[in-house]
């Protein structure tokens, strides 16, 4: 009887001779909920679910989860030097400009103490060179030094193993955190092609469809992504951070029923996993922020108001237990400011709850005094709205480098814009608002709600049509429409400057969109009506 020897352990049996132990994982592992991927390495077999299931989790930013399945890999096998490194690369967010080198050191230390016994101990040269590169992002000297060193060892590994796709796509997510948390248009789009190949050659990746959607997830690129984002939210359902990232798609191109439902999505399962550490569930935070003005966009004022004042109670229940604001102030400032820019509720609860603690940090004080002048404002109040508007102003004339936010001078010019227009200067009041809409244009789009709140070309545009001039606001509506595509406030804006103008045909096919968008809309919301009235 012949007998039949596989290459695979003619493979192993050379690989042993030379004195390298065998790669495990050459073939894709799936893992149910994460997605799959192939990842070959020196480590145990039986460490390989823990490690595979820690690197799925990594690519979808669940860092947390990630760390402990790398630390199960290292019980499993104490000299499994990816499990390490997989640790510390837990300890590092380049989309999110966050990085803890302390943390980072402390999991390769325990691989072995120094760089060079690391190097010296991993088994392989591939492994050698992952270890490597770690090492240099976790070095000293500047965050944006060391993470461009560390981008170009990635390169050069991704070049070295052109089939290994964790090579390719941490070499990707690696561009995308060169700009220190902002956008830089020609690396994002570099990044996204190398994450598209990618995809190709594994289409339930989840890294390679999530570093699509980091790279493209702006109006004028999204459509790019269109693919990766409806895939992504099935390639790995148990992952929250997935189910919200498709909504960085999603929001670029106004779909705000896709953004509600995949926020409510990863919200669930973000809960669930609070739920499990005995933590309860959150009413404040990134995914709640976003599905507050997918809500708002839809015209469901309520539940977006339920949502902030759940938040609200969350950032007093903090401050009476802890005796000082927790996290959660940030995230209620941004949404109130949100809230109140969208539902123009100037009396309402939201309106008259500000957190209003002097010792807040002065990113949560610079929103509140944006929020609180606005509603101050609009209903009547300029004395209080003046208060605001000069807090906003004196931060900027002594801030100097330190900005909180380079947002700051769009809630000064709209405020002040607003101040002026109430005044019955409605030239200067166009003029603070153009200042201001174009510093806006000048930062990178946002990815998520507007940091802006009122978008700034969309108040010029507002105050173009209150006076008169029909087709030049027409023209601004659709500039702000560019940056923030199908936003309801601009949409019926346009809509109502295309009356305006004589452009039925335009305000027609501008009020079907609208009612489409509207049509699960509060029954008392003005624009909705408006939009269902319009034949």
């Amino acid at each position: 009887m012949r007998c039949r020897v596989s290459l695979a352990f003619l493979s192993s049996l050379a690989l042993l001779s030379a004195g390298v132990p065998p790669l495990h994982a050459q073939q894709p592992t799936r893992i149910d909920g994460l997605g799959s991927l192939a990842f070959p390495n020196s480590g145990s077999p039986e460490a390989q679910h823990d490690f595979i299931r820690g690197v799925l989790l990594l690519h979808s930013f669940e860092y947390a989860d990630a760390a402990t399945a790398f630390r199960k890999a290292q019980e499993i096998d104490p000299d499994f030097a990816m499990a390490y490194w997989g640790e510390a690369m837990t300890y590092t967010h380049p989309v999110w400009n966050q990085k803890d080198p302390t943390a980072a050191m402390e999991a390769l230390a325990r691989y072995a103490p120094t760089p060079q016994e690391r190097a010296e101990k991993a088994p392989t040269d591939r492994e050698r060179a992952y270890l490597t590169a770690a090492d240099v992002l976790y070095g000293h000297g500047m965050k944006a030094t060391l993470d461009t060193l560390f981008s170009l060892e990635m390169e050069r590994l991704a070049a070295r193993y052109p089939e290994d796709l964790e090579a390719q796509t941490f070499y990707a997510l690696s561009l995308l955190g060169l700009s220190q948390g902002d956008r830089n248009v020609p690396t994002y789009i570099e990044a996204g092609a190398i994450a598209l190949a990618a995809v190709r050659k594994n289409p339930e990746h989840p890294g390679a469809a999530h570093y699509v959607i980091h790279s493209f997830d702006d109006p004028t690129h999204a459509i790019l992504a269109m693919p990766a984002a409806r895939a992504y939210g099935p390639i790995a359902p148990d992952a929250a951070h997935a189910q919200h990232m498709t909504t960085h798609i999603f929001l670029a191109r106004g779909l705000w029923d896709d953004v509600v439902e995949t926020n409510v999505r990863a919200d669930a399962l973000s809960d669930r996993s609070l739920e499990a550490r005995g933590l309860p569930p959150r009413s404040c935070g990134h995914y709640n922020e976003w599905l507050m003005y997918g809500y708002q966009q839809q015209g469901r004022y309520e539940d977006a108001e339920t949502l902030l004042m759940g938040c609200h109670a969350q950032v007093q229940d903090e401050l009476r237990s802890a005796g000082r604001l927790g996290s959660s102030a940030e995230s209620y400032a941004h949404m109130r400011s949100l809230h109140l820019a969208d539902t123009r509720d100037w009396t309402g609860v939201p309106a008259i709850s500000p957190i209003g603690v002097a010792s807040a940090p002065m990113f949560v004080q610079l929103m509140e005094a944006w929020g609180s002048g606005v509603a101050a404002v609009n209903r009547g109040d300029r004395t209080a709205a003046k208060k605001h508007h000069a807090f906003l102003m004196d931060y900027g004339a002594n801030a100097g480098a330190t900005w909180e936010s380079p947002y700051v001078p769009v809630w000064q010019g709209t405020l002040g814009a607003m101040l002026l227009a109430d005044a019955g200067d409605g030239e200067g009041a166009l003029r603070a608002a153009h200042e201001a809409a174009e510093y806006e244009a000048s930062l990178p789009v946002d990815f998520g709600p507007p940091i802006a709140f009122k978008p700034a070309r969309e108040l010029e545009a507002e105050l173009l049509l209150d006076q008169g001039r029909a087709e030049d606001a027409m023209r601004a509506f659709e500039m702000a429409l560019a940056r923030t595509p199908n936003r309801i406030l601009s949409l019926a804006g346009y809509a109502g400057a295309a009356v305006a103008a004589g452009r039925t045909d335009l305000a027609t096919r501008a009020y079907g969109k609208l009612a489409h968008l509207l049509r699960n809309a509060d029954a008392g919301m003005k624009e909705g009506r408006e939009a269902k009235a319009w034949r």
